[in-house]
């Protein structure tokens, strides 16, 4: 069986969980990586089994090699758009970490270079490939909680204080090469969470028959900014023209968790965790509580790889369906834009 070959170029915290899944994938390898960090590429290399002469100390040389099909760009924020337009320029099949830029001149200018080109080019929302999202979709199509009418949508987590005794808590120190808190490097929980909830929000809303989701209005945004000049918490109204609504929030401040709720004119959906799939998803219709679990003995980026590397195998250089395609990176970038600029 051909299996498509896969390069890294960034070999962080999010490489190393994306790596992990290439044990369970059947049509994929993870032949190359690279960093311009010699420690961690020696390290990388020899955890994931890499050849030597896959293991590049420069980026341009793992982007420039044959063997590889595809390249996952797990850089930091800032660092996106540069390395995509040479990925594009040298017509490598592409996967970027999300955000996959840091604002919307930047998303623009990449739909531009894209143009008739003939590879694959998506932006890693890993949760989108997940059976729970499959699962969701059918049952609003199945019209089960009736017409949407509105929905919330949050993802964060307390990662600036820890617990010193049982009732106090004790600030962090915040690293000065912590990417989550340099601006510079596209910090900031709305780039790096908020892209989450306002992702999910286009695709649910993408449900409503007739619907023209890509007009949209932010209001009620509420913002703290921390001691860095990032946001550490944020939420905000997203109105679509079609009258849907979806509350949306980020945090690295509060513990506000997974969850999402999508709300129906005869129920509701409940989604525990939504960007990792591995807790319930309650259906609430009159009264009548449904639950639904899903197999967690799979790694969640093992859904995206063994789902790309199948679309690409067969000759699709489309996104495919309920991937994130790019009008939705497009989109989504243009949101995240007016919210973090508000």
């Amino acid at each position: 069986m051909k299996k498509l070959n896969w390069g890294i170029i960034g070999l962080g915290a999010i490489a190393h969980k994306f790596s992990e899944a290439f044990a369970q994938t059947t049509n994929s390898t993870l032949l190359a990586c690279a960093s311009n960090n010699s420690q961690k590429l020696e390290s990388f290399k020899k955890q994931f089994f890499i050849e030597d002469k896959f293991a590049f100390k420069n980026y341009e040389d793992l982007i420039n090699c044959k063997e590889v099909d595809i390249v996952y760009i797990a850089l930091p924020n800032s660092l996106h758009f540069y390395w995509i337009k040479e990925c594009i320029k040298n017509n490598k099949n592409t996967l970027v970490e999300k955000p996959a830029t840091l604002n919307y001149v930047e998303a623009k200018s990449v739909k531009k270079i894209l143009n008739n080109k003939n590879i694959f080019f998506g932006e890693a929302f890993m949760y989108r490939y997940h059976p729970q999202i499959d699962y969701i979709i059918e049952l609003i199509k199945n019209n089960i909680v009736g017409n949407l009418i509105s929905m919330d949508s949050s993802f964060g987590e307390n990662i600036l204080t820890k617990k010193k005794f049982i009732f106090f808590e004790k600030k962090k120190k915040i690293k000065e090469n912590d990417r989550r808190f340099n601006k510079k490097l596209g910090g900031g929980c709305i780039l790096d969470l908020g892209c989450y909830p306002t992702s999910f929000s286009l695709l649910i809303n993408s449900l409503i028959n007739k619907t023209d989701f890509s007009h949209f209005k932010l209001s009620n945004i509420l913002k703290n900014v921390g001691e860095t000049g990032v946001d550490i918490h944020s939420s905000a109204d997203l109105l679509f023209k079609n009258g849907f609504k979806s509350k949306v929030e980020a945090s690295f401040q509060k513990n506000i968790g997974h969850k999402s709720t999508v709300k129906g004119n005869i129920g509701e959906i409940i989604i525990n965790n939504t960007w990792n799939g591995n807790n319930k998803v309650i259906v609430k219709k009159k009264g009548n509580n449904e639950f639904k679990n899903f197999d967690n003995s799979k790694s969640l980026y093992y859904y995206q790889i063994e789902k790309i590397s199948e679309n690409i195998l067969n000759g699709n250089k489309k996104v495919k369906y309920p991937g994130m395609n790019f009008d939705e990176t497009l989109l989504n970038m243009k949101i995240i834009d007016e919210w973090v600029n508000a």
